[in-house]
């Protein structure tokens, strides 16, 4: 199902972009929940900032993207909690092995982390990461932990990865990504 077949309208998603080739898919996957009519406040790790900048995401979002957990205008207000008050639905997307693991072990080192800790609202991951790093019994154990904990697991999908090698860890294409969110309760 196309995504602008999708109805968000009025959701408000914080998407978190992680560090990793991946993160040129959450362009698309920001400009698709818009089609769907969804607000969406990106948040980047400082890995991102290195696959991605933040011009690309301001155009199709909208919105400043916020990066750093000291933004000194931000944190003012306590930028991180309004963040995820703000949020109804919180997606972080690519999702490394790095990302996961924090999450997991509950730490918050960067405002992507952070928030995820602060925010009441529904939080959803999709990894990406070679196929070795997917498989690896300690991510796998911290997407166990994850799920018992009610985030919503969507991917990832196998395929070839930019590594060369084959197999799972690839993110979801944008429109199979928020079709499993818009399934959601």
């Amino acid at each position: 199902m196309a995504a602008s077949g999708l109805h968000l309208q009025g959701s408000r998603i914080v998407l978190c972009v992680c560090g990793g080739i991946a993160a040129y898919k959450a362009v698309e996957l920001v400009r698709r929940l818009g089609d769907a009519g969804a607000e969406v406040q990106v948040v980047m790790t400082a890995n991102a900032l290195r696959f991605v900048g933040t011009a690309s995401f301001q155009a199709v979002s909208g919105r400043s993207v916020r990066s750093a957990l000291w933004d000194e205008a931000a944190e003012a207000a306590m930028g991180h909690i309004e963040l995820a008050r703000w949020a109804g639905q919180v997606l972080v997307a690519p999702a490394t092995a790095n990302t996961l693991a924090k999450l997991a072990h509950g730490m918050a080192d960067d405002l992507v982390t952070t928030l995820c800790l602060a925010t009441t609202a529904p939080v959803a991951v999709a990894p990406a990461m070679n196929h070795r790093m997917w498989s690896h019994p300690a991510t796998q154990a911290n997407i166990e932990t994850l799920r018992a904990r009610g985030v919503q697991v969507i991917g990832p999908d196998a395929g070839p990865q930019a590594c060369g090698e084959f197999g799972p860890g690839r993110l979801r294409e944008p429109d199979a990504i928020i079709a499993e969110l818009a399934q959601t309760p």
